[in-house]
């Protein structure tokens, strides 16, 4: 059997076998009813559903020349999983849609396959890719639908922090934010052109645990309903830098938030890094940070600045937010 049997490119296939080899790899759905049909059906006990969509296209949010099959699956399904966890919900369910170009191998598309039910097994196991769409473009896209159920609790949304709250974290930041920065200073070329990385092992363990943590992040997932089960009062997924998301939350909340820099340890990368996905999240003063959630600062009335650091407006680098910025994801 020739290399090109035994891995063909998406033009080669139709939609049915290529739709068929991708099932395969994601394994049993847990839907009523589930891939294959014209939509899934859902089970939704609490009657409540959270829906959230995240689309990573290639150049802006990662490159092919540092990103495999697996992380960019793994990375497609973690970053809509936070956003549901986000609002204090129980990921149920992801629909994916895949925009490849005719070039694309096989292998690589059922290594997206296999990293969308790693990162779900791993950070979700009640989550699984129960449908999406395939489609043919010269830019790879992956567009993730991520659903999720309310139980008991009611949704802890942005606009619910008040005066007097304790501003509180719960997963990495940072981490991911250092990793890319050491992805452009060894495997990039002056003009921000990605060369392939041929392996991490000149890396040390702190760099390499940065790069897999851009390439492969792991939010908290579980920690929402927790958060919202303690009585959290707002809550977001960090997804593009600690101080620019904290804004937003300011924003919608109106009241401004001081972080305390030596409870985030002096890192360089804490405040302006994203990708983290870390969940972001006020509670009231009296409440008892949940397991994993630590103080990072406070949410004081509205004053100048949605962000103040150590008592000062924030005038920082502030984020990534893709109209604003120059293409640099992973």
């Amino acid at each position: 059997m020739t290399p090109d049997a035994a891995d063909p490119t998406v033009s080669a296939l139709t939609e049915r076998e290529l739709l068929a080899a991708i099932l395969t790899r994601l394994g049993p759905g847990r839907a009523l009813v589930g891939a294959g049909d014209d939509a899934a059906v859902l089970a939704a006990p609490g009657e409540r559903i959270v829906a959230s969509v995240d689309t990573l296209v290639e150049g802006p949010d990662f490159r092919l020349a540092w990103s495999s099959g697996f992380d960019l699956g793994w990375k497609s399904a973690a970053v809509n999983l936070a956003d549901i966890a986000a609002m204090g919900a129980s990921p149920t369910a992801l629909l994916v849609a895949l925009t490849l170009p005719p070039q694309t191998r096989l292998s690589f598309v059922l290594a997206i396959a296999d990293g969308l039910r790693g990162a779900c097994a791993a950070l979700a196991p009640e989550c699984a890719v129960e449908g999406g769409d395939l489609t043919v473009s010269r830019t790879l896209t992956v567009a993730v639908t991520a659903l999720g159920t309310l139980a008991a609790s009611a949704p802890v949304v942005r606009s619910g922090a008040r005066a007097g709250d304790v501003l509180a974290l719960c997963g990495d930041a940072g981490i991911a934010a250092r990793g890319l920065a050491i992805l452009f200073d060894r495997w990039a070329d002056a003009d921000g052109t990605a060369r392939p990385t041929a392996g991490l092992d000149e890396l040390d363990a702190a760099e390499r645990h940065a790069v897999s943590r851009q390439l492969r992040p792991h939010p908290p997932i579980a920690a929402g309903v927790v958060a919202a089960r303690s009585g959290a009062t707002a809550m977001m997924d960090v997804s593009d830098g600690l101080a620019l998301d904290a804004s937003r939350l300011a924003a919608a909340s109106g009241v401004t938030v001081d972080i305390d820099s030596a409870l985030l340890g002096g890192d360089e990368f804490a405040l302006a890094g994203g990708e983290d996905h870390a969940l972001l999240a006020a509670f009231p003063p009296t409440a008892a940070l949940p397991d994993g959630f630590r103080a990072i600062g406070a949410v004081v009335p509205a004053a100048e600045g949605p962000v103040r650091v150590d008592g000062v407006v924030f005038s920082g680098r502030g984020g990534w937010d893709p109209y604003r910025s120059e293409p640099a994801a992973g």
